[in-house]
């Protein structure tokens, strides 16, 4: 987990790549031994992945995809956004820049009897690609989706989570010895409603892994408890305690 937390500032979603520069076969190997370690957020989630030449997708940029295939079961898109973001931050601490896909597709839609889900992006791009502060971000105010005071580093790194459209779509609660993370179902963006839900929980995922990164760099340890985030019908929507020790 602390391996990832100095890429949360340097991490952003990369368009651009240098056509000149390729991912090395060293590098690619160095990706899928990552691949086999990065941690779930649900262990019994089956999930599989697959790299393929972005030719095989209808992705327009990028040397690489990769693709998460999954059962489509429980938090299945929680589990989805706090896995392939190891990944993301990964890239990054490699100068590989990538970028999460939403609307592209692969040729194949499924892969050992699971689904195909989203995938990221990738290829080589120039260390100035890459941020190198807090002022290059554009974030919501703390207050606007944070109440109650905790540790600012936590709160300022956290933050950080990239979302789709930067849509920015969770509201924390918190206090001394808990942390409660609700997705914010009333929030309205361009993306059609029908799929708002989706790509929402894909990015409490991805906020997710940036709170434990930012917890796990504090010492903060925690007893994690999960809801079913697939509840609908209320503007706020509970994913997630941290009872805090």
């Amino acid at each position: 987990m602390k391996q990832y937390y100095e890429m949360l500032i340097k991490r952003k979603s990369n368009r651009k790549f240098d056509e000149s520069l390729k991912i090395s076969a060293e590098e690619m190997r160095m990706i899928k031994s990552e691949l086999v370690s990065i941690k779930p957020l649900v262990s019994d989630i089956k999930v599989s992945f697959s790299i393929v030449l972005r030719s095989e997708t209808t992705a327009k940029f990028g040397e690489y995809c990769l693709l998460m295939f999954s059962e489509k079961t429980g938090n299945y898109l929680l589990n989805t956004g706090y896995m392939l973001e190891q990944m993301d931050l990964f890239f990054t601490s490699m100068n590989i820049g990538s970028c999460w896909y939403g609307l592209s597709k692969p040729k194949d839609q499924s892969q050992n009897d699971l689904s195909y889900v989203i995938m990221i992006a990738f290829g080589k791009s120039k260390p100035q690609d890459f941020r190198t502060s807090f002022s290059e971000f554009k974030r919501k105010e703390h207050l606007e989706v944070w109440q109650g005071d905790f540790n600012v580093n936590v709160v300022d790194m956290a933050l950080l989570a990239p979302s789709a459209v930067n849509s920015q779509p969770w509201y924390i609660e918190s206090n001394d010895s808990l942390i409660t993370v609700y997705r914010n179902h009333a929030i309205r963006t361009f993306i059609p409603s029908a799929k708002r839900g989706f790509f929402n929980t894909i990015d409490l995922g991805i906020f997710l892994f940036f709170l434990e990164a930012s917890l796990a760099h504090e010492n903060i340890t925690y007893q994690r408890v999960l809801f079913d985030s697939t509840i609908t019908g209320k503007d706020l929507i509970k994913i997630a305690q941290y009872q805090l020790r």
